[in-house]
């Protein structure tokens, strides 16, 4: 059974105008079939000006099927060539009609006559150029029939926009335009609208879901934990900085945006909470949502990681930089250090704490992380990711 599938907002935007475009195409048609049948007889070539006019019919019913969605014209569900190639096909077989006017009639006729296929039907060829490419693509095929048309007709001279020829495209392929355009933009801002409706309906469900359970459990630990103080406090404010970010992204604060990207400097203040100094740009530095979502949670392995070796009191300080081409993340503490070697002996005794968390993670992206670190100076990890997704000069790890 054939199945069309979903459209596209493409589809969805331009489907109206293009179905509107191929009942105009026959209408047009049927008038360049009657024009000939009334001065077929006045053409220097008869037979000729007839074949002519079999091409203008055969290509019409071409246009028309080509253009409609699948779910219209199922014999081009999978297409054999896209609208934008036919658009370009359409404006040459339309030209090339245009100029076989002089192989049917003498100067005298094409300069007081409209040329063989007619100028209404010429105008498809504008309007198809106008759907698809917006109204500048429209007013160059505009003007591109408005001088074939004047250059065959012999007029191309002061008079020429005194004809209501070039004026008529003009404005044909200006409006067409201008409603392609807009017809898409209101399409794109809907599917965003109908996204983010669809988000939220579905941060609802999982709040409530997760509302008494996980976060009753993580402010219960958080709360107890300070009460019991010792080494409880440690899990304490672990499980109170789990319990805000999660918050955070129930509410929908931390969700990506509906072009699938994510504010990395948002995402990271937002984990690490705020007894992290964070620093980053004014703007937004938007990353793709899944790779903000890992170099955060990189971020957030290496903030814990300085909690558990410098107690939660430890400063810490975060800097978000945007370099255009790619984005550093540098993560620096004041804890006691990491002994040299001592990244390389965890690895090798099986122990994939950091590793996996931090490295890891960056290596999965075709980032790079880099730690400096001696004991008693602290420690700083630079995390490095590339936008168009190559791997940074250099290697992981110290």
């Amino acid at each position: 059974m054939r199945s069309t599938g979903p459209r596209t907002g493409s589809d969805a935007a331009d489907g109206p105008l293009w179905r509107a475009a191929a009942a105009f195409r026959l209408v047009t048609v049927v008038y360049a079939v009657g024009f000939q049948v009334v001065v077929g007889q006045e053409y220097d070539s008869f037979r000729l000006s007839w074949f002519l006019v079999l091409v203008t019919v055969v290509w019409s019913g071409v246009a028309v099927v080509a253009t409609l969605e699948p779910s219209v014209s199922p014999w081009f569900e999978r297409r054999w060539f896209e609208r934008r190639v036919f658009v370009v096909a359409d404006q040459v077989v339309t030209l090339g009609l245009v100029v076989s006017t002089i192989l049917v009639a003498g100067p005298r006729w094409r300069s007081d006559h409209q040329v063989l296929p007619t100028t209404i039907w010429v105008s498809n060829a504008v309007i198809a150029a106008a759907i698809l490419g917006g109204p500048r693509i429209g007013l160059l095929s505009a003007v591109t029939m408005t001088v074939a048309i004047a250059v065959v007709r012999g007029n191309v001279d002061a008079d020429l926009w005194r004809d209501s020829t070039g004026p008529v495209l003009l404005s044909v392929g200006l409006a067409l335009g201008l409603a392609a355009r807009t017809a898409r933009v209101a399409r794109t801002r809907l599917d965003e609208a109908v996204a983010l409706a669809a988000a939220t309906a579905e941060r609802e469900r999982l709040a409530r879901e997760v509302h008494d359970g996980v976060l009753q459990v993580l402010a219960m630990v958080s709360r107890r934990g300070a009460e019991i103080g010792g080494e409880t406090a440690e899990l304490a404010t672990l499980a109170g900085r789990q319990e805000s970010a999660l918050r955070a992204l129930l509410s929908g604060s931390t969700q990506s945006r509906t072009d699938g990207t994510s504010d990395l400097s948002v995402a990271v203040r937002q984990s690490v909470g705020p007894a992290v100094t964070v620093s980053a740009p004014s703007g937004a530095v938007l990353l793709s949502a899944a790779v903000a979502s890992e170099v955060t949670a990189a971020v957030l392995a290496a903030v814990d990681n300085a909690h558990r070796h410098g107690g939660p009191d430890v400063d810490i300080f975060v800097l978000v930089e945007d370099l255009g081409d790619s984005v550093v993340v540098t993560v620096r503490d004041a804890g006691p250090g990491i002994e040299p070697g001592r990244l390389d002996a965890a690895r090798a005794e099986g122990r994939m704490g950091v590793s996996g968390s931090i490295i890891g993670r960056m290596d999965a992206l075709g980032g790079r992380a880099r730690v400096d670190s001696a004991p008693g100076e602290g420690t700083e990890w630079e995390l490095t990711v590339q936008r168009d997704g190559r791997r940074p000069a250099g290697t992981n790890g110290t």
